[in-house]
């Protein structure tokens, strides 16, 4: 046995089975921080999804946390806020007004339709039903890719707060109007020197953070609609950058996406109005451990929302925990916009983290990584280790594994903490499930077809 593993196997803390009533309890240690970011190994992970539900529950009912951000698109997660907080106005199954909208229907479907996720949801909108308004949880998506959909949104908020508005955003978004089934070709158009609409772009937004005043009162209901719109007009901005970037520079549009999910995670925590604004934020590893630590910024010189959390509100206030696994099932597709499969997980590879942890023995454990609470000795050899990490996505390609979803990382600098589960199975997709609960008037489960 390497002295490495020795000393690994010393300082890691066996987790029972998640469905024990102990198992939060066990990440109790870190929930003093403000911000918790609770990474995945891959976007389809049955054990990624339920250890992480476990310890929003338990962060949710016993310290505090009112906001659950997840690595979705807003409209989206906007359908599922309006469910578990109650919110009046359209039916959570159309996610707001946007007429014949459904949540969670473009590509990766699987992502955020599947039963671990309906769990907790419907745990969510139970929690809060007791609550006054002001004090439920509520779930909000960081991620970018919705631009459609969210100008429909801008201009549908402007038409019932201020129509004149609402005629002028539907003006100058028409610039982006051809591209908006196809953002990607929007970007190349701009390379290219066909269009550019950020200009147009930028009034919608500017005009709307203007006139705060005009539409938003003491009214928690209106100061939420306002969130919303407000958000959806940054993401349509942001939207905008990000597809002119993905031609001229991958890095970038990396950096351009994890800026957006971090400011968007500030400002939900600048409109909540209790005293503690405590976030938990669901995202992959490759998002919220530290990018400084890894290839992606050693090599690459991207950012990430990890990295961006503890430099604006410092170490002591955020809190970064990872999870992995050795082998089992995972859901995902071979290409873009493929039908998800259920694949086989290759064994880690031998200059891993992964293997590390496998070598362990033990099914299932913690290992707390941060300065004052793991062993010195641990914290001097891992620093001079050069170990690879495994990122699988929603793409999952074993058959160039090294190269498709291998990349160096500093594991004891990347996370505050690392969460393993030896074997894993794949997620668990919904396919027609409309759940009916005894709260409100019957509304749609935002996953129902």
């Amino acid at each position: 046995m390497t002295e490495l593993q020795e000393i690994f196997n010393r300082a890691i803390e066996p987790l029972p089975a998640i469905e024990d009533e102990s198992f939060a309890a066990h990440f109790d240690s870190y929930a003093d921080r403000n911000i918790v970011l609770l990474g995945d190994g891959s976007h389809g992970t049955s054990e990624f999804y339920r250890a992480r539900a476990e310890i929003t529950k338990r962060f949710i009912q016993e310290h505090g946390f009112t906001m659950v951000a997840v690595e979705a698109d807003w409209p989206d997660a906007e359908a599922i806020d309006r469910y578990v907080r109650m919110r009046p106005g359209p039916k959570a199954k159309i996610g707001g007004s946007a007429k014949g909208f459904e949540p969670f229907k473009r590509f990766p479907t699987w992502m955020w339709r599947n039963r671990e996720m309906q769990d907790l949801v419907e745990w969510m909108r139970d929690w809060n039903k007791d609550l006054p308004p002001n004090r439920r949880v509520g779930f909000y998506g960081l991620d970018l890719y919705s631009m459609g959909t969210s100008i429909r949104a801008v201009i549908e908020y402007l038409d019932q707060v201020n129509p004149e508005a609402g005629k002028e955003a539907r003006k100058r978004y028409g610039c982006l109007d051809p591209w908006v089934e196809d953002p990607t070709s929007y970007g190349l158009a701009a390379l290219h020197g066909m269009e550019d609409c950020e200009a147009a772009v930028m009034v919608i937004l500017r005009d709307l953070l203007e006139k705060r005043l005009e539409y938003v009162s003491e009214n928690v209901q209106e100061q939420d609609e306002y969130l919303s719109g407000k958000q959806n007009a940054y993401l349509v901005r942001d939207a905008e950058r990000y597809y002119k970037a993905m031609y001229w520079s991958s890095a970038s549009s990396w950096s351009l996406r994890d800026t957006h999910m971090f400011d968007t995670l500030c400002r939900l925590i600048q409109h909540r109005p209790s005293p503690a604004h405590k976030a938990l934020v669901w995202a992959h590893n490759s998002h919220v451990g530290d990018a400084r630590y890894t290839s992606m910024g050693m090599r690459r010189s991207e950012i990430n929302i990890g990295q961006l959390c503890r430099e604006k509100f410092s170490r002591e206030n955020v809190a970064i925990l990872g999870c992995g696994t050795h082998t089992g099932t995972v859901a995902a597709a071979h290409e873009w916009d493929e039908d998800m499969q259920i694949m086989d997980v290759r064994p880690s590879r031998s200059d891993s983290w992964e293997i590390i942890a496998h070598d362990s023995g033990i099914p299932s454990f913690l290992i707390d990584l941060r300065r004052g609470r793991v062993d010195p000795t641990l914290r001097a050899v891992l620093a001079q280790e050069r170990r690879l990490q495994r990122f699988i996505g929603v793409i999952y390609r074993p058959e160039t594994e090294r190269a498709s979803h291998y990349s160096q990382a500093l594991i004891h600098k990347q996370f505050d903490g690392y969460i393993w589960f030896d074997c894993t199975e794949a997620v668990k997709p919904l396919e027609f499930i409309q759940p009916k609960t005894p709260v409100g008037k019957e509304e749609t489960y935002p996953f129902g077809l």
